[in-house]
């Protein structure tokens, strides 16, 4: 399934809001893929359930699975935090995004 049509089947218009903030923030082309990739993987894994409808525990067990199930680098991990916080704080304007990662 492609990541527009998954992310557009948990909420309508999802796709739209993420491209129009990432624009807004005046994103390049490589961050707008790597956020649409990060977000369409979370929405998968929660069964592409509504984002509004998910919290930062759910967010919180997306980047377990992908650090200790899928052991993906911290760099990725890195990259997956941020387009969840990116997520919900400028596209669902939501206060449930991941606290800042500590150094």
């Amino acid at each position: 399934m492609p990541s527009t049509e998954a992310l557009e089947q948990s909420q309508p218009g999802l796709v739209h809001r993420v491209k129009k903030a990432i624009q807004k923030h005046q994103l390049n082309q490589r961050t707008e893929q790597n956020y649409l990739h990060w977000i369409t993987r979370f929405v998968l894994f929660h069964d592409l359930k509504n984002p509004d409808t998910l919290e930062s525990g759910d967010q919180q067990l997306f980047l377990i699975y992908l650090s200790d199930r899928i052991r993906v680098s911290r760099a990725r991990l890195n990259q997956a935090r941020q387009a969840l916080q990116f997520f919900y704080e400028d596209v669902l304007a939501d206060h449930t995004a991941l606290p800042p990662a500590q150094a």
